[in-house]
Formats: C-alpha cells, sequence, structure tokens
C-alpha cells in the first residue's frame, strides 16, 4: 500500500488554482500546441500536392477589369489612330456613367532632370476644360477689389494669410503680385504638394492680376514633364464633342511644339496616347513625324 501511494504521488500533477500554472491554462496551452502542430501538417500536406517549379498563373490585366470597361477595350484596335478619330473613339469607348474628362499623355525624349529640357508652361484651350475653376488672389486691398471685379472667387490681403494659417485651402488656382510672394514663403509646404504654389512660369505670379484671373476663368491650364518624361492634360469633357476636343488639343500640341528644347538631340515626341478618366488607351499618330 505505501509503494502504491508513493507512485500516485509521483504521477499526480500539482496545480496552482490560477494564473499560467493552473491546470485551466496548462491545458488550454497544450491545446493550442495541437493545433499549431495539425496546422502545419496540413500545409505541408497541400506543399506536397502542387508541382513544385510552377509560378501561380495570373490572369491578364484586361480581364482584371470591370465588364465595361472590356467591352469599351473591344473597340479599340491595335494601331495608331489619327488624332480626330482618336478623340471620336475616346468619346465612344467612356465606360463611366459621369461626363469623364478627355486626356492626352505624351511621352518625350527629354530628360526632366536638365533644367532647359525641364518643359512648364500655361496655355488657354479655346473651349476651356469644363471644369468650374475657383481662383484665389492674394495682392494688395486695391488690386483684390480688381480681382473680384474680374471673376475672383477669393482676393484678400492679411485676411488670406490667416485662412492659410488654419489651413484652409478653398481654390484651385492661386494668383499672387510679385511684391507678395516673400509673404507665401512659409505656406511652401502647404501650397507646393498641391501645385497651388504661385509660379511665375505658370503665369500666376504677374502683375496684371485682372488678365490672370480672366485667364484662369476662360480655361487656362498649366502642363509639365514630369520625373518619367510624360506630360499630362486635360482636353475637356466628354460632352464637348470631337470639334471642339480636337481645337483644344490642337492648341496644346503646337504649344507643345514650340517648347521643344534647342540642346535635344533625337526624337522629341516618342508616344501619344488619348482616354477618358475610366476608358482604355487609345494610341495616336505621331503629329509631329
Amino acid at each position: 500500500m505505501a509503494e502504491e501511494e508513493a507512485k500516485n504521488l509521483e504521477t499526480t500533477e500539482v496545480f496552482a488554482k490560477a494564473g499560467k500554472k493552473s491546470k485551466k491554462h496548462i491545458e488550454e496551452v497544450k491545446a493550442e500546441e495541437e493545433r499549431q502542430a495539425r496546422k502545419a501538417e496540413t500545409v505541408a500536406a497541400e506543399a506536397d500536392k502542387k508541382p513544385k517549379g510552377e509560378k501561380p498563373v495570373t490572369r491578364p490585366r484586361i480581364e482584371r477589369r470591370g465588364k465595361k470597361y472590356q467591352d469599351a477595350a473591344k473597340l479599340v484596335e491595335k494601331k495608331s489612330y489619327s488624332l480626330k478619330d482618336a478623340l471620336e473613339l475616346a468619346i465612344k469607348t467612356n465606360p463611366a456613367k459621369f461626363d469623364a474628362t478627355v486626356e492626352a499623355h505624351v511621352r518625350l525624349g527629354v530628360d526632366p532632370r536638365q533644367a532647359d529640357q525641364n518643359i512648364r508652361t500655361t496655355i488657354v484651350l479655346p473651349n476651356g476644360n469644363g471644369k468650374t475653376v475657383r481662383v484665389a488672389v492674394f495682392a494688395p486691398l486695391d488690386e483684390a477689389k480688381k480681382a473680384l471685379a474680374a471673376g475672383a472667387d477669393i482676393a484678400e490681403d492679411e485676411e488670406f494669410l490667416k485662412r492659410l494659417e488654419k489651413g484652409e485651402i478653398a481654390f484651385d488656382v492661386l494668383i499672387s503680385t510679385p511684391a507678395y510672394m516673400p509673404k507665401l514663403g512659409k505656406f511652401a509646404r502647404l501650397l507646393g504638394p498641391k501645385g497651388l504654389m504661385p509660379n511665375p512660369k505658370a503665369g500666376t505670379v504677374t502683375a496684371d492680376i485682372e488678365k490672370a484671373v480672366k485667364e484662369a476663368k476662360a480655361g487656362k491650364v498649366e502642363y509639365r514633364v514630369d520625373k518619367q518624361a510624360i506630360v499630362h492634360i486635360g482636353l475637356g469633357k466628354t460632352s464637348f464633342g470631337t470639334d471642339k476636343l480636337l481645337e483644344n488639343a490642337e492648341v496644346f500640341f503646337n504649344s507643345l511644339k514650340g517648347q521643344k528644347p534647342a540642346s535635344l538631340k533625337g526624337t522629341y515626341v516618342k508616344t501619344v496616347f488619348v482616354t477618358t478618366s475610366m476608358g482604355p488607351s487609345i494610341s495616336v499618330e505621331n503629329i509631329y513625324n
């Protein structure tokens, strides 16, 4: 009897009432270890079933698009269209229900890192771009009054700085007089990343405030080459129709042609594509070749 009691005491575990040494916690830990072991076995078994060396099949990009986009893409042939035909097809292949923007994307042969090849300028589209532009003017009070008369949405002196200090940005274009530009310096981090910092090249730093406001309201747009040497611009809305879009496009391409750097050797315009906001890309014949 004494020997049996001794054996029972040796095999009997002593548990705490609570905590990590409690019977409940120890049982939970064991159950989790068993679950993880079963999971590892299942994963290993599935890995053995898969053929080794084969990569997962990725569906073509077109198949990952929506049905409306796929239907629209079927109308675009694998060729380059004339500018007029491309714009007409862009309108036709707009899969969105809203009045989408017709965009042009031009890949150039320039090096944006070179100062003389970093293309940036503005143009006035004859038919506008279809967007309602909110214009703000930061100028002396007498100039601010003229700006309001010319159609500016906001035209203020020191009050405008108080808006910026609060982080209020209720405008799409900011115009300033040259004398007032130093006052905007401390807001460069707020305005710069949004492309709202006035710039002489964009015509938003000028002494002729009235003219700048009227041009901005009439459809003046800025385009510039990005780090990948591509220029992007909105030519108008699908509701404009082919003729008005073509007029805007011709003004843009004539302007772009005039921006060709004298130092550039080789092809200036490499590829041209037009598309709508959510539509398929349409290749355009190089109008400079």
